[in-house]
């Protein structure tokens, strides 16, 4: 059958919207059949597969014997080839046949065993490449897509399958990241007391000169810093009495009648 549109002379990318898509392409071929038997013009189809791979699959141990078996056949169908042709001109002669038929096995087991031992055993098995792909989706022109997409959605086995997008590793089905052991309970609550990095200091009221440590279940307060210009609290050393407070709070001086500036001193009378 021929296409409305003729094949592009050079490599082109796919035309039209996607109507299914398929791991396999049996079952692409399968739905394209089932366009074809509901009389769908399915010239304007395409199958397209994606994530394309090129798999060598291995069929068997390579040997002496099994190379020399194969030349022989291959050498036994070219001579049986050139016994016929000669007995045409020797008045069908049977004779003739089987000597080409000998002839040609010998050559092919000779050959063949010469050019495997010329490959030094550095490929001693047998294989089969094809090329594969992950995923076979069933392109349709613009205009017949909507009817190609239902055609195959209304089809008894179910042939209009939509392309399932894969799942990010780490993800609940739901979308979410998954909770975090180092810090979360298997059931999703804060384990209290593992400390959590990268915390947000706090900033509700603990001023400039005090942090704050990030740990699941909440925040905790650290250890106050000491303002700019300010120096910090003398620690006691093993074995030192702290200072007493009479020491180390200074006395406040007089007060002076009308000094405002001294912050120590008494409010004015009213």
């Amino acid at each position: 059958m021929s296409r409305s549109n003729p094949l592009p002379r050079v490599p082109t990318p796919p035309q039209g919207d996607e109507v299914a898509a398929y791991d396999s392409y049996l079952e692409a071929q399968k739905a394209v059949d089932f366009l074809s038997d509901e009389k769908f013009p399915v010239q304007h189809v395409t199958i397209v597969g994606t994530d394309l791979r090129m798999v060598e699959r291995v069929t068997g141990r390579l040997t002496y014997g099994r190379v020399a078996l194969a030349g022989a056949l291959s050498g036994a169908w070219f001579g049986f080839f050139v016994g016929l042709l000669m007995m045409l001109f020797a008045n069908g002669q049977t004779g003739v046949l089987l000597v080409a038929l000998a002839l040609g096995a010998g050559f092919g087991v000779m050959f063949s065993v010469l050019s495997y031992s010329f490959t030094g055993g550095r490929r001693d098995f047998t294989s089969q490449s094809q090329i594969v792909a992950s995923t076979y989706a069933v392109l349709c022109a613009t205009e017949h897509a909507a009817e190609a997409r239902s055609m195959l959605e209304s089809s008894p086995g179910g042939l209009g399958k939509p392309r399932r997008p894969e799942r990010p590793a780490g993800t609940t089905p739901s979308g979410s990241s998954a909770p975090d052991p180092r810090w979360t309970m298997p059931d999703g609550a804060p384990r209290y007391g593992a400390m959590r990095p990268g915390g947000p200091p706090d900033t509700s009221g603990g001023g400039a000169g005090s942090s704050t440590s990030a740990v699941a279940g909440g925040e905790g307060p650290a250890q106050p810093q000491p303002a700019a210009g300010e120096q910090p609290p003398a620690v006691p050393t093993r074995g030192e009495e702290p200072p007493s407070p009479s020491a180390s709070t200074p006395t406040p001086p007089p007060a002076s009648g009308g000094d405002v500036d001294d912050p120590y001193a008494p409010p004015p009378e009213r």
